[in-house]
This record gives C-alpha cells, sequence and structure tokens, in this order.
C-alpha cells in the first residue's frame, strides 16, 4: 500500500491554508495542475476526499480537518529531522572556538581534548590560553565563540553561565614549617612572596583581595618576586628562592614531586570559574558540545 508523501502533505497543508489550489501553487512556485494532481493522489492513497472543490475556493471536509493537524505534525518532524542532520554534520565537521586561562592544560585542558577529540575526531579544535580578561575580550570582540573564565570579570555584552568550578587558593613552601597552620595576612607579609599574573596585578581577583586584606590590616603587602604565570611561581617556589600562592588544582599535581607542602589562607580564598558566551551572538555546535564535555569534566574534578 502507498503512503503518502511529505511533498503531497505540503501541497494539501497549503491548500487548505490559503484556501485555493491556485494561491498554494503560487507560494510553492509550481504550477497548479501538478498541485492539483498530488492531492488527488492523496485522496486516493488515503481514500477519502479531502477537499470540496467549489467555483471559488476548496474546503475541508470533515476528513481534511482530521488529516489538517497531522499533517501539520508530519511536516513539523521532517523540518526537526532535517535541522538534526545538519547539526550533527556541522558538530562532526565543525570547529572548537574555544578560550581559557593559561593554567587550565594543567588539570583540565589536556584530558577535555583527548576525551573530545575520540568522541568527534572530524572536528578542529583551538583552544587559546590566555588571561580570563583577555578571554572575556575575545569573546565580546567576536574572535573566539566561548570561554571559562575566573570570575569575576566585566561582563559587558556577556552570558555568563551559574559557577561552573570552586578552587582554594593555597599557600606554598619547601619549608613545612611555613605550612605547619593555616597562613593570615599579617603571617603573610613577613613571607619572601612570589606572586604570579605581573601584568594584571591590580585587577586579578586574588590580587585585589590580598590587597584589600592588607589594608583592612593596617599593613603592606610586597612581593619579593612577580611573574607571569602559576607554574613559573611555583617552580621558583620548589627551587627555594621563595614562597608563593597557587590554585589548589594548579599546583596538586606538581607540589609533592617537588618537594612542596601547602596550606590553605585565613580566611579562606576561593575562585569561582564560569563560562562566558556573547550575549546575542550564537556558537557552533561543535563548541556548544565542547563547553558540555567541560562542565562535566569540571564536575569530576570538584568531586575527586
Amino acid at each position: 500500500m502507498p503512503l503518502p508523501t511529505i511533498r503531497q502533505l505540503e501541497y494539501f497543508v497549503t491548500a487548505a491554508r490559503l484556501g485555493t489550489f491556485a494561491a498554494a501553487a503560487l507560494e510553492l512556485r509550481i504550477a497548479q495542475p501538478s498541485l492539483s494532481e498530488q492531492i488527488t493522489v492523496l485522496e486516493r492513497t488515503l481514500d477519502v476526499r479531502l477537499f470540496t472543490r467549489t467555483s471559488r475556493r476548496v474546503l475541508l471536509t470533515d476528513a481534511g480537518k482530521q488529516l489538517l493537524p497531522l499533517a501539520e505534525k508530519a511536516i513539523g518532524d521532517v523540518v526537526e529531522i532535517t535541522k538534526l542532520g545538519r547539526s550533527v554534520r556541522a558538530l562532526e565537521e565543525g570547529t572548537v572556538s574555544f578560550g581559557t586561562f593559561n593554567s587550565a592544560h594543567l588539570y583540565l585542558l589536556t584530558d577535555l581534548i583527548r576525551e573530545f577529540h575520540s568522541l568527534h575526531p572530524g572536528v578542529q579544535i583551538q583552544v587559546t590560553g590566555l588571561n580570563s580578561a583577555e578571554v572575556a575580550d575575545a569573546v565580546r570582540a567576536g574572535r573566539i565563540e566561548a570561554g571559562l573564565v575566573q570570575l569575576p570579570i566585566d561582563a559587558r555584552e556577556l552570558q555568563v553561565s551559574r559557577t561552573a568550578f570552586v578552587d582554594q587558593v593555597v599557600y606554598v613552601s619547601r619549608e613545612k614549617a611555613n605550612t605547619a597552620a593555616p597562613i593570615d595576612i599579617a603571617t603573610l607579609a613577613t613571607r619572601k612572596l612570589i606572586l604570579s599574573e605581573a601584568r594584571w596585578s591590580t585587577s586579578d581577583p586574588l590580587r585585589v583581595s590580598l590587597l584589600e586584606r592588607a589594608q583592612s590590616a593596617g599593613i603592606v603587602l610586597e612581593p619579593i618576586i612577580e611573574v607571569e604565570f602559576q607554574t613559573h611561581a611555583l617552580e621558583l617556589a620548589a627551587q627555594g628562592v621563595g614562597d608563593s600562592l597557587v590554585s589548589y588544582h594548579v599546583g596538586r599535581s606538581v607540589m609533592a614531586d617537588r618537594g612542596l607542602s601547602w596550606t590553605r589562607l585565613e580566611p579562606a580564598v576561593e575562585e569561582s570559574y564560569a563560562f562566558i558566551t556573547r550575549r546575542r551572538g550564537s556558537i557552533s555546535p561543535a563548541t556548544a558540545e565542547f563547553m558540555a564535555l567541560a562542565r562535566r569534566s569540571l564536575a569530576r574534578i570538584q568531586n575527586a
């Protein structure tokens, strides 16, 4: 038994909406006899009459009225299936455009990229390691589609997700006696400090927090060395040049191996991270899938 085609259903729905075969044929850009013939074939296939023909209009029969919502749904389903196919092709052949802070490779990016590539080997992956403020600027300007940043940031023109990950700043030293107890701001001011984010010292959230604590306590906090990357600060601390402050998950993989011990700050300093996209922009299926996988990876790290 032959089945109705989507084209026949589309002709039927258009004629029912416009009320004449002539208007339907004009909208669909086909010849009227072709449209009339296909609707007749549809009626024969279903063995029902769908329209009552008058001199000026066509009117739906009871059978036509029952068919109309089913035909509209069938056409809508085909449209969604087509969108799905395009989305899958875009994901499997697209490009990830993503930015994040430069130390993310130490505990997130390497495993994340490997897992994503194994799932979607045809997708190109472009991940830029930058400072969070630079990531925000790049997303805002449309140079990259999305990013993972440390909060707070300048959120103008950005869509900021709920917090995706929380880390804690820890104090690290080669001298175990220096990490025997939590460190408050007064004690911190007496230590030989190596701090990262030299270029962003006035806007880095940790630097800002430390400055506020020092000012409230009426003391001055002056590092002996300032470098750009937390990994560099850790390396110098491992060589006994001084002590440093790093994100726990950044230092976790190297502290014990390099003879470093750690303790928390008192009160604790937490770092919150979130995903950002351009507020009125759109992201590709590949980037959206990369973000979803990154969120799941961060949840696993957080709960480890």
